[in-house]
């Protein structure tokens, strides 16, 4: 019997080690992977929003694999920033498509860590996430045809035209509370372009490097407005873009300070850059 006891604890003895071993092996894999998801940096854009963001077929001048599109890479003034930030903080980089509307959700939510899409630090926004400090300010222009709204020298003289404006941004609330306009509000930058092009509208809103880089077709042609003159009255940061984080994410202050080296010229150059090699609008 004694014989029979000793077995059986020996037994109850070496299974409990081995339940010891399982369970620390599991708490390893997962303390890796919690390792692996702490050394990548998730960030957001649209991935169609020249010369900010745009999607191309391969890695040229630097772009991005995008990590939820098979075989599509992504490029622009927000790329490359987003990878200056990454570089900074010791992070691999991985760039997130997303729909404009879903970016503050999914920040919100823990799905990305930023949001790096040519966003301004609105008001309203704020209230919902917190921001970096900007990293470039633009004017709003309206984008047109050649040839197409040669008379508007100032937002007054849009009276009665057809324009439109991407919903869920300030550019849609200044066109309609600052101009006696025929207001379309569309979707995204292509969807605005197609219209554009269809005749559907005689001009969209935009800032000045996306009106650029639509104008390298000559075709195309923009209203040359100033902020707070011939253009929209506006606030700096409504003007301005800047990172995206969760409501008191300690990641804003490293943001900040990846960005304190990047001078208004730098922007200047990295935009005229991007706006150089930014893909035409089809």
């Amino acid at each position: 019997m004694k014989k029979f006891v000793s077995i059986m604890l020996a037994a109850v003895t070496a299974l409990s080690l081995a339940a010891c071993g399982s369970g620390s092996s599991t708490q390893g894999s997962k303390s890796t992977d919690q390792k692996a998801e702490s050394d990548v940096l998730k960030v957001g854009m649209e991935c169609n929003y020249a010369p900010y963001n745009w999607s191309q077929s391969d890695n040229a001048n630097g772009a991005v694999s995008i990590s939820n599109v098979d075989n599509m890479f992504t490029n622009g003034y927000d790329v490359q920033v987003a990878q200056k930030i990454a570089d900074s903080m010791g992070k691999k980089l991985e760039i997130y498509s997303y729909e404009w509307d879903s970016l503050i959700p999914a920040v919100q939510s823990g799905k990305l860590d930023m949001i790096i899409a040519g966003m301004s630090p609105t008001a309203e926004r704020k209230e919902k996430i917190d921001f970096s400090d900007n990293y470039f300010t633009s004017n709003l222009v309206i984008v047109t045809k050649k040839g197409n709204l040669s008379d508007v020298k100032t937002i007054a003289d849009l009276k009665g035209k057809k324009i439109a404006a991407q919903s869920g941004t300030f550019h849609l609330d200044a066109l309609t509370s600052q101009t006696e306009a025929q207001v379309s509000e569309m979707a995204d930058f292509s969807t605005m372009f197609i219209a554009l092009g269809a005749g559907t509208i005689e001009g969209y809103v935009a800032e000045e490097p996306t009106a650029m880089s639509v104008c390298q077709d000559s075709a195309y042609d923009y209203v040359r407005l100033v902020n707070n003159d011939t253009g929209f009255k506006v606030e700096n940061d409504d003007v301005s873009i800047a990172v995206g984080i969760k409501k008191g994410s300690d990641l804003k202050e490293k943001i900040n300070s990846a960005l304190s080296g990047f001078s208004t010229e730098d922007q200047k150059k990295l935009m005229e850059q991007m706006v150089k090699i930014a893909p035409s609008e089809e």
